[in-house]
């Protein structure tokens, strides 16, 4: 992903070159970004069982790159909203994981939030 990011590329799975960067942005950076943002956001409940959910082999593959799409745009810096803008900043990324969370709603499951519970609790998040 780049600077010229479109609304509707976001959530495209892509080729698997893309799908394959994607997923490596969200491993490599989310906890990172979330331990940043967590107290800013007030979606960090939802990112962190997305992680949990996308990072589940037994969630099919096409709800993976989804979540994975959409969880790469929250840790990428470069999105149409910078994030340095308080409260404002991260409203495309609760949008792009709304839009997401939606589209795969009945595979994220309680295993996944009670992990994310967990996860944000270990953060002094929750």
């Amino acid at each position: 992903m780049t600077d010229d990011i479109k609304y509707g590329d976001i959530l495209e799975p892509g080729d698997e070159d893309i799908r394959a960067e994607n997923e490596k942005i969200v491993r490599d950076g989310f906890w990172a970004k979330l331990k940043r943002t967590a107290s800013h956001i007030p979606f960090a409940r939802d990112a962190v069982a997305a992680y949990y959910c996308a990072t589940d082999r037994g969630t099919p593959l096409g709800a993976r790159v989804v979540l994975y799409s959409a969880l790469a745009y929250f840790v990428m810096p470069a999105d149409l909203i910078p994030d340095i803008f308080a409260f404002v900043g991260f409203t495309d990324d609760l949008a792009v994981l709304t839009a997401a969370m939606t589209m795969i709603r009945r595979n994220i499951s309680d295993e996944h939030y009670d992990r994310a519970d967990s996860a944000l609790t270990g953060l002094g998040k929750l």
